[in-house]
């Protein structure tokens, strides 16, 4: 298989989606999930007056399950999501991702099931439990904040509903967000040539050296996002209303409370922190009024926040870039220069800006340890 230098390859995970071996790990995915429903279900019979040692490899053997679980999810999932998000018309990546997704409603499902059930453990028992159990205590933190977290739950009945109804609702919208946006280009004069751009390539205008170019990027931009907002207007409130609806219903405080709980800070911390930004604010509008200065206007206006400051003429490669971003990551840090190579090396990198590939940058995480940097 040939791969481009700025397209990732993924033939380390598994040699293609119709491989035998990325068909061999739905098949296991789908085994450990019955297996663990078999498992489960006895399991589940045990309750603060269960023996504590016998409670403690019930405990151990669920999180040992679960892990083996979610190990395999986090490499199948990742490497579904790979091709659509740089190709997001591959009808063949979507149809395995509907599939998965209906397979993962059973590990949702089993996943709040077990949250409940240790609920009603108690953290005491949950202590005395986890020290007849290695692998019980040494995820004792993760048991405590799941009984913690149970008391949110819906009833079973409702949390399955939920579970099976977000893949028609939020889910859904999340994902006609995503095509949309990575279908979504425009016709654009760039260099006496008119091209048609897809909408990362268009944004990218921004840091453009050229003013004129920078502004009728921008005003561009705005055109397209205007033919497009009813729809992504629906999507956000789509996913949002999903989402608020089943806070209310699991009696979250307000909209943010969910989010706290899971970051593990308190409301005092986010306020202190949301301060401090606040607080910032002068300093970055010195800044702003300062660069408007610099390249002799009174104000910045939108097209000029990210214009480049000073003139070049030079123009990188791929590879000038592969080896101007070793080399000074090296000047910083001897270890974050031999990531940045073996991620060049590896082709673990997707640079190319492309019809049907979605914006933004991110770093995607594979079970193992071997995360993919997908840069813009």
């Amino acid at each position: 298989m040939t791969v481009s230098a700025t397209r990732w390859d993924l033939t380390n995970v598994y040699p293609s989606l119709e491989s035998k071996e990325f068909k061999n790990a739905i098949k296991k995915y789908k085994t450990l999930l019955d297996e663990m429903e078999v498992f489960f279900k006895k399991a589940s019979k045990a309750d603060s007056k269960t023996d504590p040692k016998k409670l403690g490899k019930l405990l151990g053997e669920s999180v040992d399950r679960f892990n083996a679980l979610f190990e395999l999810s986090g490499t199948i999932d990742p490497y579904i999501y790979s091709f659509i998000s740089t190709d997001s018309r591959n009808k063949t990546a979507m149809r395995i991702l509907s599939e998965f997704e209906q397979m993962s409603v059973q590990a949702s499902v089993l996943n709040t099931k077990f949250q409940a059930w240790v609920g009603t453990l108690g953290k005491a028992t949950i202590k005395k439990a986890a020290k007849t159990n290695p692998s019980a205590k040494a995820h004792e933190f993760a048991l405590n904040e799941a009984a913690e977290q149970s008391k949110y739950l819906m009833t079973e009945a409702e949390e399955i509903l939920a579970a099976e109804l977000t893949l028609s609702g939020g889910n859904a919208f999340g994902k006609l967000q995503g095509t949309v946006t990575s279908q979504l280009s425009v016709d654009f004069e760039l260099d006496g040539k008119t091209q048609k751009m897809p909408m990362p390539a268009l944004i990218n205008l921004r840091s453009h050296p050229d003013e004129p170019t920078r502004r009728r990027g921008y005003e561009a931009e705005n055109i397209a996002w205007e033919g497009v907002k009813e729809t992504l207007a629906a999507c956000m409130n789509g996913v949002k209303g999903e989402t608020l609806t089943l806070y209310k219903k699991r009696g979250r405080e307000d909209a943010v409370h969910s989010s706290l709980d899971f970051a593990r800070i308190d409301r005092a911390t986010l306020d202190a922190m949301l301060g401090a930004m606040k607080d910032s604010f002068p300093m970055f509008r010195k800044y702003f009024k300062h660069k408007a200065k610099l390249i002799g206007k009174e104000k910045l206006a939108w097209w000029d926040i990210m214009a480049p400051m000073g003139k070049t003429d030079k123009v990188y490669s791929f590879d000038e870039a592969r080896d101007f971003i070793v080399e000074n990551f090296n000047k910083f840090s001897p270890e974050l220069g031999s990531f940045a190579k073996r991620a060049f090396d590896n082709n673990w990198i997707d640079a190319e800006q492309r019809d049907g590939k979605r914006g933004g940058a991110f770093c995607m995480g594979v079970s193992g340890g071997q995360g993919k940097p997908h840069p813009r």
